[in-house]
């Protein structure tokens, strides 16, 4: 599979991305019913009652896996090889293992360390659940979503052990399918049970049968660790070395966060329900763009071990430009009916049309960073960490900076859109730092851009201008996947090369 041109590895990626590119549509068909309930049942402010509490719910959740969603790549390239897919020729690599039961041990080692955090941040939120609701309005229910701090957390470890083994199936499984689909249902239900904390169970539902489902994969993957025992020493070690990791994930999610976390001491929680609700479309590329992260890890990993730094580069240009193509593509269905779009959730919801533009822009630029910072943790992890602090400070005091402004100049219907913008330049800021700091110590060239994304882009836009003029139902319903259509097709025709099509191609 690995051959030292790459090409193999070029293989691994494209049947990682193009399943969960099928994921990324089972996910948006899935995430709308769950937007329409809470929306127009729930109402804005109990959905923004529900964003601020997910702040501190999953910055503790990112927490407590320590940076091994990446990391645990590299260890267990260290003590195992992934098994042969004997299904699938072309992805055939060294099937010997070094230890039968290292890689269940690093496995549980890492499960271990994720409880303990996870535990101990689940305990300080449920005593102080003013982190998770500032203005002191929640209900019992609503407290119990510290429940769901372990099992995301726990979750995730599962997801990415599996992804080392490219089975990336279980991860669309459990967050495209299980999760959304669970999520929905249950907020429904629970709505005529019990109103006041229906979002709340619903997300811990949702969470658990996601969980459940990556611990079952699991096991079956690694089996259950043989003659483990807990090691104190080696458990401390690895927390320490992963500090770099979990800092640079933090500040990666963080990105995506502080503008709710800021926010929701500047505006009330019905408009912050209203933000919430765009960026859940906004942020769906962003799920497209870091499904490839697990898979992109092994591959780079063990490029780095061999010095194989013309590979390294080549694959993060490769899939640097299917993020940045789909997400292109993606950013401009939603944007052009973006107005119907937020009409989904009601009139009010309307007004968060220009926030969503700003989120998907956010999402389109932020792409090489992200590819580039799959290289960079494992070159340069405490560089990586010092632009990522400095990109979420830059978007914090952008943020307060602009919302300040906005007030003075009378914008104060804007903040959340101001919040947006602040994201569209502090990303955009990370991306051209980490390219070119990837690029200075691989010593090649680190470009995701084609100008066959404005060729495709216009015609697409186009598309997107006639729809506007149909019905706001027809709109949805066939403007945007007509715009998607378009965009596909010109892309395929003109942008993708025989090394891009190996995306869709199905031996690969």
């Amino acid at each position: 599979m690995f051959n030292g041109d790459g090409t193999g590895d070029i293989a691994a990626l494209a049947k990682g991305g193009r399943t969960n590119f099928y994921g990324f549509l089972i996910r948006l068909v899935a995430r709308v019913p769950f937007l329409f309930i809470a929306s127009r049942l729930y109402g804005a402010s109990a959905l923004g009652r529900f964003a601020s509490a997910l702040v501190m719910v999953e910055f503790a959740g990112q927490m407590a896996t320590l940076g091994q969603k990446r990391g645990l790549a590299q260890r267990l390239s260290e003590t195992a090889w992934p098994e042969t897919d004997h299904n699938d020729p072309s992805l055939a690599q060294p099937s010997y293992v070094q230890d039968p039961d290292a890689a269940a041990h690093a496995v549980a080692d890492a499960l271990l360390v994720t409880t303990v955090l996870a535990v101990a941040m689940s305990v300080l939120i449920w005593l102080f659940p003013g982190s998770m609701y500032p203005k002191g309005n929640f209900s019992q229910a609503e407290r119990l979503l510290v429940l769901s701090v372990w099992m995301m957390a726990v979750g995730d470890i599962a997801l990415a052990a599996l992804a080392f083994r490219f089975d990336v199936a279980t991860t669309v499984r459990a967050r495209a399918v299980v999760e959304p689909w669970t999520l929905s249902i249950t907020a429904g239900l629970a709505y005529f049970v019990y109103p006041e904390g229906g979002l709340a169970l619903a997300y811990i539902a949702s969470v658990g049968a996601a969980t459940g489902v990556a611990l079952v994969a699991l096991v079956r993957a690694y089996g259950l660790p043989r003659r483990w025992r807990p090691r104190p020493l080696p458990l401390l070690r690895l927390a320490v070395q992963n500090m770099p990791l979990a800092g640079a994930d933090a500040v990666e999610w963080g990105t995506r966060k502080i503008d709710v976390f800021i926010l929701r001491f500047f505006i009330g929680e019905a408009p912050l329900g209203i933000y919430y609700f765009a960026q859940q479309f906004a942020s769906l590329p962003q799920k497209l763009k870091t499904s490839f992260e697990p898979v992109l890890g092994p591959v780079i990993t063990r490029n780095v071990r061999s010095h194989n730094m013309p590979a390294i580069a080549a694959q993060v240009c490769q899939v640097g430009f299917w993020i940045t193509a789909a997400q292109a593509g993606i950013a401009i269905a939603l944007a052009m009916p973006g107005i119907g779009l937020m009409g989904l959730g009601g009139p009010a919801f309307v007004g968060g049309t220009m926030a969503l533009y700003f989120l998907l822009a956010a999402e389109v630029v932020a792409a090489p960073a992200v590819v580039s910072e799959a290289a960079l943790i494992y070159v340069a992890r405490l560089r990586n960490l010092w632009i990522s602090l400095g990109t979420i400070v830059m978007q914090g005091l952008l943020t307060i900076g602009f919302i300040m402004a906005g007030y003075r100049f009378g914008l104060t219907t804007s903040e959340s859109a101001l919040a947006a913008l602040a994201m569209v330049l502090s990303l955009g800021t990370s991306s051209f730092l980490k390219s070119r700091l990837l690029a200075r110590i691989l010593h090649q060239p680190i470009n995701t851009w084609r100008w066959a994304l404005v060729w495709a882009a216009a015609p697409a836009i186009l598309v997107g201008m006639i729809a506007r003029l149909l019905p706001e139902w027809a709109e949805l319903l066939v403007g945007l996947p007509a715009i998607i259509a378009v965009y596909s097709m010109v892309i395929w025709r003109v942008g993708f090369g025989p090394e891009d099509r190996v995306l869709f191609r199905k031996t690969a």
